[in-house]
């Protein structure tokens, strides 16, 4: 409330300051006056002393020129009212003369630094799943906000600060704050892709979604600045037909999505074996085509000698046959050409010399070869025996294969010791390493030398 001193000149003085201990907007009143009955209620005294406290803004609103702008005061500040304080009041008619006239105007406190907090429960009502619009949950949201002044000339332009009670703006802000939530959660399945079954476990993003979009309107239609939302509480009726039909086509959704990855999954890993075994398939067709075409030279090269022959008898042949015909051919001393050829039969004994020589040559080495371990002429000795095994891969047997195939694939990293291998003769198949053979064919790390 007002108090009163005495000046220099005797007269009664005010003493402008708030003591209220929670409020948001307190207008000042003289000692003594009855608000809205009395004629002293915004006469101030010249030279009044004017207490304002840290976080407190005084606004002065003149009762001379209501068109005029509002002059105000921020707190800390301790001293008399002076034209210098109050700039306005050079300009209004009537202004107090030698400290003892008073002049007319409403004094505001405003508080800037504390904060009002305003709760707010919003009842049931129906969110739908975009998906599935036919099923409304209702969904029930308790929380509240907190705000405070920080842009108080934005405040005092929005509101009639003389008519200005705190509960009756506190219920105004509740109004605008639940119309505003429930907006925004009916809105979450659709606009921030929250499904309505998870409603109640986004509280944390729901409250972020709600402060960003909230500060702003109450700023521009109230005046005032949003601190804080808290969501305590979002609230799923689970009893009602609607959850029950939800959760049920859901969860049929569910396990169909996950019956189908699985389904893909399975066909990804089978393709991925069949490659696998045609790959080792083809691998094992390669080795084997290996073995035949070096089975087949090693049979070449020990027939190569009878080849030969074989091929100079036919250059023989061909020989002889020339010869004839250089001997009854034309060249002759008739006309017909069928005359005897001197010519043609030195040069015929001469080349069939040549032949019979290099034939009879061919032979005597082929004789003298007899007593070496050759194979005969014309007989194809079946392939040196070796010991061939087959491969385990995949549940099914691949090869056989020799001791050099086995070798490379071991080379290829395309077998190791642990795999089954089989031969003839062999009761059962056996990893590659408990066969002496086998594991003779794997390279042996060597031991560590001692430092």
């Amino acid at each position: 409330m007002g108090l009163l001193f005495k000046n220099k000149a005797g007269g009664l003085m005010d003493a402008i300051r708030c003591d209220e201990q929670d409020y948001l907007v307190w207008k000042w009143h003289p000692v003594g006056s009855v608000a809205g009955n009395n004629k002293r209620e915004n006469s101030i005294r010249w030279g009044s002393m004017l207490r304002v406290k840290p976080g407190e803004v005084v606004a002065f609103l003149y009762s001379q020129n209501r068109g005029s702008e509002p002059d105000y005061i921020e707190g800390p500040f301790d001293q008399k009212i002076e034209t210098k304080n109050l700039p306005a009041l050079t300009s209004l008619l009537g202004l107090a003369f030698n400290g003892d006239s008073p002049f007319q105007a409403e004094i505001y406190f405003i508080n800037t630094a504390g904060t009002v907090q305003v709760g707010f429960v919003v009842p049931f009502f129906d969110v739908f799943d975009p998906r599935f619009p036919d099923f409304g949950v209702p969904v029930a949201v308790r929380g509240s906000i907190n705000f405070s002044i920080t842009d108080y000339k934005q405040f005092i332009y929005l509101h009639k600060l003389d008519t200005f009670d705190l509960k009756s703006f506190q219920a105004q802000i509740k109004d605008a704050v639940t119309q505003h939530v429930k907006g925004t959660v009916m809105n979450a399945p659709d606009e921030y892709q929250i499904p309505v079954v998870q409603i109640e476990r986004r509280i944390t993003e729901i409250s972020t979604i709600i402060e960003g979009s909230l500060a702003t309107k109450l700023h521009d239609i109230y005046g005032v600045t949003l601190t804080s939302v808290n969501i305590s509480d979002i609230e799923l009726d689970k009893t009602s037909d609607g959850y029950h039909q939800l959760m049920t086509v859901s969860k049929n959704l569910s396990s169909s999505k996950l019956q189908a990855q699985t389904d893909v999954e399975i066909q990804n890993m089978r393709d991925l074996q069949q490659i696998n075994i045609e790959n080792m398939r083809e691998a094992a067709r390669f080795q084997r085509e290996e073995t035949k075409y070096a089975q087949h030279m090693q049979t070449q090269s020990a027939n190569i000698t009878a080849h030969q022959i074989n091929q100079q008898a036919a250059v023989g042949i061909a020989g002889a046959e020339g010869i004839g015909k250089m001997s009854n051919g034309g060249g002759g001393s008739g006309k017909g050409g069928s005359g005897f050829n001197p010519s043609a039969m030195i040069a015929g004994m001469a080349i069939g010399g040549a032949i019979g020589n290099n034939i009879a040559g061919t032979m005597n080495n082929m004789m003298g070869g007899i007593s070496q371990p050759t194979p005969m002429p014309g007989v194809t000795p079946p392939p040196i025996p070796s010991e061939e095994y087959y491969v385990a891969l995949s549940g099914s047997p691949f090869g056989p294969f020799n001791a050099d195939s086995l070798k490379t694939m071991i080379k290829r990293g395309e077998i190791n010791k642990d795999m089954l291998f089989w031969k003839e003769g062999m009761p059962e198949w056996k990893k590659g390493g408990e066969i002496p053979q086998i594991a003779a064919l794997f390279p042996s790390m060597p031991p560590i030398p001692n430092c």
